[in-house]
């Protein structure tokens, strides 16, 4: 059974099981300030799990998109070694939302492994848990019961907290747990060795493929578990490890879902898949990274040097270097891969195919990139290693790790080929140190929940009013870095939670007498969660919550003109443009694209011409609230890449023949309030992606008046000339010519003073001695002195101690004879720049130094003469 038929008889299966099928969530996580990624199939569940929402469907089923490369669960530095870690998984699984619990759980599980997909039943063995007296929780005999009407009591084994007892985080829904882990190992062994003694033992072939999870507890902060009100079920099945039990192989590597991914990469590299493992795990490393770097680009997360872009950032260049070391890979061949993927995940996830082009030019631009740091990364260890020392320090062995993604194997390797070695235990104290400071700048410690009024979830109804009476529903203490802030749910709420780009509304809240600030509101999932310094003093009650209406009709002046500024961009650019990201506030907006090349000054006056027609036609704002998804892409909105959409969306339209896309931000009511727009900066913000700037209404305004009055203030200054344009290129075409006749000057006074100096050459052995104090009209003209003596004086040592425009600068030029035989320039220019309270460094046989004294120059020349003199 090929792959696409097993994640097709998953899901068929359980739509026969009345349980709805729904698609994957983005794998890049918004909304969850605990994820990066999506790391498991239940995280797009949690407000359910939470109680923040009530599912509308009881019983659904996925295949969902996972990473595992950072945090708890980081499987990274395990991928490519072995043969069943991976970055990027497909989670298989099925959910019950307070409605069927363990027994159905355990026999639909059966019935799918054993019947549907044929698995040998003497080979599945199950484990429960066993129980923890600390916690006061039995074994889960519930479990163990189901089980046993399928398998005998020694293949139902006892499984410890750690193995057996789900938990969310700290905080929050939680359970025992039952895995399924099948024996795939040849008949002779499992003779020898019962598969009971390997489960949960890093066997390659004995291998969970199924964890039931039956969520009935709530972990509080102070670590107490409290009975949830309703039970869940949420079960996650490897779908690379099902395919390998399926396909009766040894390795997830061996099945349909990698081999042609393998297969290219062998005969690109012209080498053959399974002959010797170092090539082996290189071209295991590669087909495995391709699949994360593809999909977290599509799902919107673009490799950068920050948070999420740097874990992808990361893989990337594992993938590379992998290539790069083992197979020869020289230039960029990860994007080529691309085709493979689309094929293969064809009709699962249109993403790939929607984005084919763009994904596979930001690969390439990564590529190009790291295969230059690469390059340089390796020219700086031949330095190190031609150095003459005998070890590599523990900081430049993390320093190569860090700036040119060397892992410490790479550097151990090619330390031990130049017969050194590396200073390992260094190494792990400043990754250490690296991560003790990422744990500690972003350590937050939340309280429990503390429940006012009961209620399930926040009504927003910002749209319509931005202030309304409501209630506190419950609160949290939240520390982070010594500072303590409180979250509140409101039952009602007119405050817009950050999302889509738009940042969330401030305001207050008013109970009675005493007036709270509202300094942010942020979601959490789809929880709605206002920011406050302090609690007020009565939490019970009326509320009024009063949002910032000045900086709201802003923040929408500017959002609005954001849809007004893509659909004019795609109308100059062309239908490649895709939003990549924005942000807009009461101040700017900004806006991330697709496209691959500078957008040139005529192309932003064209956008900024047409985006400020729509504004002065006063369209008004077209909003429509749950519209069926499939009508709304009828409709020709635009939906974007990454982000979760459910069955209904709300769509704002401004023009049907100009603008139509999927939002939930506040927009104007119509197109004049905006006032107007102003582009004031295009640039690069990451590989195939553009960014722009700019200002709408009252800072457009602003931004216009500013450069006005620095016009006013230029024509003041040149008199109030008739032609402003013509005065100014006739002031630089002047200072240009001036600045060469200068040039000439300096030119010509440092030949003078390099004429008198080589005529006072003092011989002090092998060695001619040339000193200068005094005043140089140019540090270049400096070096150009020095270079020229060098050619013209042999055995030369320079030392000149220069007055620079009332700052002290120190040069010293070495003939090379001189250094050869062990002279250097950095030596001597460093004791010599602590007279001028300064530093510097250069070549053994240059170097200049800058410093802050001038009175330290005779002494600075003193101390150069004193050494070479003793040299």
């Amino acid at each position: 059974m090929d792959s696409k038929l097993i994640r097709k008889n998953f899901l068929d299966f359980f739509e026969s099981k009345t349980h709805k099928i729904v698609p994957s969530a983005p794998i890049v996580v918004q909304n969850d300030p605990t994820l990066m990624f999506t790391n498991a199939g239940m995280n797009q569940f949690k407000d359910f799990f939470l109680g923040n929402k009530v599912a509308e469907t009881k019983r659904v089923t996925d295949t969902q998109k996972c990473l595992r490369v950072s945090g708890k669960h980081n499987d990274l530095e395990e991928v490519g070694i072995d043969t069943y870690h991976h970055t990027m998984f497909e989670m298989l699984g099925n959910w019950s939302f307070g409605d069927y619990f363990k027994k159905e759980a355990i026999e639909w599980a059966w019935e799918l492994l054993t019947e549907r997909f044929n698995l040998p039943k003497d080979r599945l063995y199950a484990t429960i848990f066993e129980g923890d007296a600390t916690e006061n929780l039995d074994q889960d005999l519930e479990a163990k019961e189901a089980w046993m009407k399928f398998l005998p009591e020694d293949r139902v084994l006892n499984g410890t907290k750690k193995d057996n007892f789900w938990e969310m985080g700290d905080t929050g829904p939680c359970g025992p747990c039952s895995e399924l882990h099948i024996d795939l190992r040849p008949e002779n062994e499992v003779r020898e060795t019962s598969g009971a003694e390997l489960v949960n033992k890093d066997h390659p072939q004995v291998v969970e493929i199924w964890n039931l999870v039956f969520i009935q507890y709530n972990r509080l902060s102070n670590g107490s578990l409290e009975n949830l009100p309703e039970k869940h079920i949420d079960t996650g099945m490897g779908f690379e490890r099902l395919a390998m039990a399926i396909q009766k192989k040894q390795s997830n590597y061996d099945t349909d879902v990698f081999q042609p991914l393998i297969q290219w990469v062998a005969k690109k590299a012209n080498v053959e898949y399974g002959k010797e493992e170092k090539i082996d795990i290189a071209i295991r490393v590669i087909s495995d990274h391709i699949r994360a770097i593809a999909f977290t680009i599509a799902d919107g997360q673009l490799p950068s040097n920050n948070k999420a872009g740097y874990v992808i950032r990361r893989i990337l260049r594992r993938a590379v270097r992998y290539g790069y070391t083992f197979l020869g890979f020289k230039e960029p061949f990860l994007y080529e891969m691309l085709e493979i993927l689309v094929d293969q995940f064809d009709g699962v996830f249109p993403e790939l195919t929607g984005q084919k082009g763009f994904i596979a030019k930001v690969i390439r631009e990564e590529e190009i990139s790291f295969l230059r740091t690469l390059d340089n990364g390796l020219k700086k260890l031949d330095s190190i290693t031609s150095g003459g020392d005998k070890a590599i320090e523990g900081s430049v062995a993390f320093e190569l790790y860090d700036t040119y993604g060397f892992p410490l194997d790479l550097t151990a390797l090619i330390a031990r080929e130049n017969g050194m070695t590396v200073d390992e235990e260094g190494f792990r104290n400043e990754m250490e140190v690296q991560k003790n400071r990422s744990k500690n700048a972003g350590k937050q410690t939340m309280g429990d929940w503390n429940v006012i009024c009961e209620g399930d979830e926040t009504k927003f109804l910002g749209y319509t009013e931005t202030q309304l009476t409501t209630s506190i529903l419950r609160y949290r203490e939240v520390k982070q870095k010594e500072k303590t802030q409180y979250q509140l749910v409101l039952e009602a709420t007119p405050f817009y939670a950050e999302s889509g780009g738009q940042v969330g509304d401030t305001g207050y809240l008013q109970i009675g007498d005493e007036k709270i600030e509202v300094i942010d509101t942020k979601k959490e999932n789809d929880l709605i969660v206002h920011f406050v310094k302090k609690l007020p003093s009565e939490m019970k009650g009326e509320v009024r919550a009063v949002v910032n209406e000045n900086r709201r009709t802003l923040t929408e002046n500017n959002h609005s003109a954001t849809h007004l500024l893509h659909a004019a961009l795609r109308q100059v650019l062309g239908d490649h443009v895709q939003q990549k990201g924005s942000l807009v506030n009461d101040k700017i907006l900004r806006f991330d694209f697709s496209h691959f090349s500078k957008v040139t000054d005529e192309e932003l006056t064209e956008v900024e011409k047409i985006v400020n027609h729509k504004i002065r036609e006063n369209i008004a704002l077209d909003e429509k609230q749950n519209v069926p998804i499939d009508e709304a892409q009828k409709m020709g909105a635009m939906a974007l890449f990454g982000e979760k959409y459910g069955d209904f969306v709300r769509v704002i339209t401004f023009d049907p023949k100009y603008s139509v896309e999927l939002c939930g931000g506040t927009h104007v009511p119509r197109t004049g309030n905006i006032g107007m727009l102003k582009i004031v900066s295009e640039g690069s913000s990451a590989a195939g992606v553009r960014r722009i700037e700019a200002f709408t209404s009252i800072e457009a305004e602003k931004y216009y008046n500013q450069k006005i009055k620095l016009i006013s203030e230029v024509e003041e200054m040149l008199k109030n000339p008739k032609d402003l344009k013509k005065s100014i290129e006739n002031l630089v075409t002047e200072n240009l010519a001036n600045q060469k006749k200068l040039e000439e000057l300096n030119q010509q006074q440092a030949g003078q003073i390099k004429n008198k100096l080589k005529d006072e050459v003092k011989e002090i052995g092998n060695k001619n001695l040339i000193t200068y104090k005094g005043a140089f009209p140019s540090a270049d003209g400096m070096k150009q002195v020095a270079f020229e003596l060098k050619r013209e004086v042999e055995n030369l040592v320079l030392l000149i101690a220069a007055d620079i425009n009332d700052k002290p600068m120190i040069t010293v030029m070495l003939g090379d004879e001189l250094v050869k035989n062990g002279m250097n320039a950095n030596d001597i220019i460093r004791k010599m720049a602590a007279a001028i309270k300064g530093g510097g460094g250069g070549q053994p046989f240059y170097a200049t130094a800058g410093g802050k004294d001038l009175s330290g120059l005779d002494e600075a020349l003193k101390i150069g003469q004193e050494l070479v003199e003793n040299a």
